[in-house]
């Protein structure tokens, strides 16, 4: 029997807490560590035995006094029913969560075959994807380094996280944050496939993505104001892109890596100790809280953990940001939330407000009272990177518990990257009803100069006073010749970047005068011509200022190609030779055009686009009239055309377009044009979808864009169409995704957006049923359908670049 199957089934027999510290600990971990302190926090000496003997007691007596109480006052018996109710949850929450652990655990520490076997439901990319490769040979290189890197991560944890957790910590009263031991136990991570690109990139860099899962036996102890707690059965999953630049002529050919998360992974972890056992929901969810940002703050765009491999590589080639644009974010408003919020007459509305992250960056809109159609009106902009989302997440303020969850969204940013622009509805994840709107804008960085009066303009028209028109990347290297902040003891100095409202701050370096901080940072900038970057040097113990420095962006914005280069400044109110080195370049924002429409009217000036369901006999395309009008969901009036009519002689049969070398060439197989004056070959008009599926979310996602020339039988009885979508085989209730309903006519604009949680495994056999009818009568009989398409999952460019193309409508009874 596989060792996957004996510790799943040790799960089944033994209580959850200890399987965690039994059942899944190596013999080595067991034994006492040469690193392991006489007492520590969560050892099994004789204190903790007593002392997990007191609290014991101590809750068995908290137990019978509250029963005593409630009896002596006479309340009613539900006072005690509530709370047993809401203990047996939470235990068996506990439980299937340590269940979950456990099995993650074991598929770390079996062998391939065994967790194909076991969880054959879950299969890992590379089976399903051709350019996902296998790596099983980087898994068992993994194990025989990881004793080494090992001991790197543990460096990496108390010099990056523990400060910062320390600094989080302290805004809220809690000092003497630190970890008293760390062990990263004997798992090491695991690759799930690996994909390397060879397109799209610069000749002196190798870039992988990393299909990471992590479920270490960690055994971390650290201190909190006196409270001794823990950490076990870390896990992290998630895609890591690894950056190896520059390739360099001698060994190892390879100057330095740039590691990082491009959107916020999944993190588990369980506490124990005394923040576990005493229960205090307000600090262990703020410890989660704190030690996941913390993580999010060293790896997780636009934070970036580089690693020189040679002396030879300067630090600004590794460590300079380097954005590939910027993604500016309209939350508009919501619709049909769920009310949470309980009132005399029963459930009453909701205060939502929205949390918008991008990576490691957040924002977060306004709240707005007593409301399920919120309208926001909410602008942000981030520096990203295109290979990362944006997720939105709604909740409902509540003022005297936890804000509660209304439902969450994302958007891949690679399509808002396409299109240029983006606007659309996008239905809710993990809500029975509800609907976000989300416009969004790709902004390119240019080194002209001259694009910044067209960025001044369009700022001006927005009248947002928070958009920017350019992006500063910062970077400082080092200092030298500091003043001395106290008498015979140098400084320790870190530095304070402010630029407009936004102010970034390096580490401390302890005991200098010349300090070294490798460190850069990215700012969004209203108007170059008007403002500056302010620095400023503190010592860390006494506060005082060492140094400061004013620079006009003006003068960075008349240098060629607007770029500083490892330049020193002289310091003001310093010493007489204190100087500083820095970096800096600027970049003015530009709309980026919609390759979609560009690689459409590339195909116009030939022989046309192609589209997969396109008849060969189409006629061309035609000017459209404004006959039928009408606004949708909020969307923009509708144009449509004149209707077709139905044809007697219309056959259910369509020949696909060859695919021909040229047209694979000019890579236009699936691009489609926005408009169709085809009716279908059944003459009941055609839809256009767009079909993606996201390997790294497990998401299936579809956009319903628009249906054109539905027949009008009836000119006094127009159709009110609607889409339904289900999932097949099965047609489940909860497949089930429905767009709203465009009120009188036969050419509606939807762009809804919808999105199903489905593995890669269960894709293959899937097929997507959309269905469109209409609310009043269509054919004689009565009947709602107007018709449908069914369109098979298991094509290998939904997941690779995603389709978006015409499909025939077909009558309801076709087979």
């Amino acid at each position: 029997m596989s060792e996957l199957e004996d510790l799943l089934k040790k799960e089944d027999t033994e209580p959850a807490v200890e399987a965690s510290e039994e059942s899944t600990m190596p013999i080595a971990s067991k034994e006492k560590s040469p690193e392991e302190p006489e007492g520590g926090a969560v050892t099994k000496s004789s204190d903790g035995g007593i002392f997990s003997l007191i609290i014991t007691v101590a809750k068995k007596v908290a137990i019978v006094g509250a029963i005593y109480f409630v009896g002596y006052m006479g309340w009613s018996v539900a006072w005690l029913i509530a709370p047993v109710i809401m203990s047996v949850a939470r235990a068996e929450s506990r439980k299937k969560t340590q269940l979950r652990r456990s099995i993650a655990k074991a598929s770390a520490i079996a062998t391939e075959r065994e967790m194909i076997l076991a969880r054959i439901d879950e299969l890992p990319a590379w089976v399903y994807f051709p350019d996902i490769e296998r790596c099983e040979w980087v898994n068992r290189i993994l194990k025989q380094v990881w004793p080494n890197a090992n001991h790197y991560a543990k460096d990496l944890i108390k010099k990056s996280i523990e400060p910062n957790i320390q600094k989080a910590l302290s805004n809220y009263k809690l000092n003497s944050f630190k970890f008293d031991r760390i062990i990263l136990g004997t798992i090491p991570p695991r690759i799930g496939g690996v994909k390397v690109y060879d397109k799209n990139i610069a000749r002196n860099e190798i870039i992988m993505d990393l299909d990471l899962f992590y479920a270490s036996d960690c055994d971390i102890n650290f201190n909190l104001g006196g409270m001794k707690g823990g950490i076990k059965d870390f896990q992290i999953h998630g895609m890591v892109r690894v950056v190896m630049k520059p390739l360099i002529n001698k060994m190892p050919l390879v100057g330095g890596l740039q590691i990082f998360f491009l959107n916020n992974p999944n993190i588990d972890f369980n506490l124990v100790g005394v923040v576990d056992l005493l229960d205090m929901p307000g600090l262990n969810d703020m410890l989660r809280r704190i030690i996941i940002e913390q993580v999010g703050a060293v790896m997780v765009l636009p934070n970036k953990l580089p690693i020189t491999l040679s002396d030879e590589v300067p630090a600004l080639t590794l460590k300079m940001p380097e954005p590939e644009g910027v993604l500016r974010v309209h939350v508009m408003e919501a619709k049909d939330l769920m009310k949470k919020d309980i009132s005399m007459l029963g459930k009453g509305k909701s205060d939502p407000y929205a949390i918008i992250s991008v990576g490691a960056q957040q924002f977060r809109t306004q709240i707005i009272d007593n409301t399920v159609n919120p309208k926001w009106d909410f602008w942000c902009e981030a520096a990203i990177e295109s290979g990362q989302y944006v997720e939105i997440e709604l909740f409902d303020k509540d003022d005297t518990s936890d804000d509660e969850f209304l439902g969450r969204a994302t958007v891949e940013i690679t399509s808002v990257v396409k299109k240029g622009q983006v606007d659309t509805w996008l239905t809710l994840e993990n809500a029975k009803h509800g609907m976000v709107h989300l416009r969004l804008a790709w902004l390119t960085l240019g080194t002209d100069r001259n694009d910044l009066q067209a960025a001044l303009t369009e700022t001006q028209m927005l009248r947002v006073t928070s958009m920017s028109t350019a992006l500063l990347t910062f970077f400082v290297d080092s200092a030298k010749n500091l003043p001395q902040a106290r008498p015979q003891s140098k400084p320790d100095p870190f530095l304070i970047v402010t630029v407009g409202k936004k102010q970034e701050q390096t580490s401390a370096q302890m005991r200098t005068d010349a300090p070294v901080w490798e460190q850069g940072f990215t700012f969004l900038v209203g108007n170059p011509e008007n403002d500056t970057v302010q620095l400023r040097i503190v010592d860390q113990k006494t506060e005082k200022e060492l140094g400061k420095l004013t620079y006009l962006l003006s003068s960075l914005l008349a240098k060629q190609n607007m770029d500083v280069i490892s330049e020193p400044f002289n310091l003001q109110n310093s010493g007489p030779v204190s100087k500083i080195i820095l970096s800096m370049s600027l970049r003015i924002l530009r709309n980026a055009p919609n390759m979609e429409e560009e690689a459409e009217s590339v195909g116009s000036n030939g022989e046309g686009s192609i589209s997969r369901t396109d008849s060969v006999k189409s006629a061309p395309l035609q000017k459209q009239d404004a006959r039928l009008s009408v606004s949708t969901g909020g969307e923009a009036a509708v144009n449509a055309e004149e209707p077709c009519a139905v044809s007697s002689t219309a056959t259910l049969s369509s020949a696909t377009p060859p695919a021909t070398p040229e047209y694979r060439e000019t890579n236009l197989i699936h691009r489609t044009p926005s408009t169709t004056s085809s009716c279908g070959v059944a003459g009941l008009g055609r839809i256009q979808l767009t079909l993606r599926y996201s390997v790294q979310r497990q998401r299936l996602i579809v956009i319903v864009h628009k249906i054109m020339n539905i027949p009008l039988k009836d000119p006094s009885n127009i159709p009110d169409p609607y889409v339904k979508l289900y999932l097949l085989p099965g047609r489940s209730k909860e497949s089930k995704r429905k767009t709203n309903v465009a009120k009188d006519n036969c050419n509606p604009i939807y762009d809804a957006t919808f999105e199903y949680i489905i593995s890669s495994a269960e894709l293959i056999g899937t097929e997507l049923e959309v269905t469109v009818a209409t609310q009043k009568g269509f054919l004689s009989g009565g009947s709602p359908v107007i018709g449908l398409v069914r369109v098979a999952l298991n094509d290998n460019e939904i997941s690779q670049q995603g389709i978006t193309s015409w499909y025939d409508l077909l009558p309801e009874n076709y087979e």
